[in-house]
Parts: structure tokens; C-alpha cells; sequence
């Protein structure tokens, strides 16, 4: 478990009783609003995927980082 995770658990728990009610109902509205989790092998199918692979300037990634990091800093 994540300090993060434990610290939203502590929080809960700190609540008043009559407010637990509340704190259920706004993660059950969360889960209904979530997308849909995907598996790791969607995102081969997802629009993004090789949306650059015809920029010539991009054919080398390394020296394209390489490269912008140089003019950044």
C-alpha cells in the first residue's frame, strides 16, 4: 500500500460516522464514472500508436531527445 493510499484510508477513517454514508456513495459514483480499465495488449489498437513513424526527424528517438534536450538546457 502506497503513503498516498494510507493517508486517504486514515482520512476516512477520521470522519465522522454520519459521514461515511457520503464518503460510499461518492466512490460508488466514481466507479460508475471510471472508463473501463484496458488490458496491456489494447494499446497496440489505440489511434496514437506509430501516429510519428513517417517524421523523418523522429526516425532516431534517441537523437531527437538527445538533441532537444541540448537546446532546452
Amino acid at each position: 500500500m502506497t503513503q498516498q493510499q494510507q493517508n486517504l484510508i486514515n482520512a476516512v477513517l477520521s470522519l465522522p460516522t454520519e459521514r461515511l454514508p457520503l464518503v460510499a456513495a461518492f466512490v460508488e459514483k466514481l466507479k460508475l464514472e471510471a472508463p473501463p480499465a484496458t488490458g496491456a495488449g489494447d494499446v497496440a489498437t489505440d489511434p496514437f500508436v506509430g501516429m510519428w513513424k513517417d517524421r523523418e526527424d523522429l526516425q532516431d528517438s534517441n537523437a531527437w531527445v538527445r538533441n532537444l534536450r541540448k537546446s532546452e538546457w
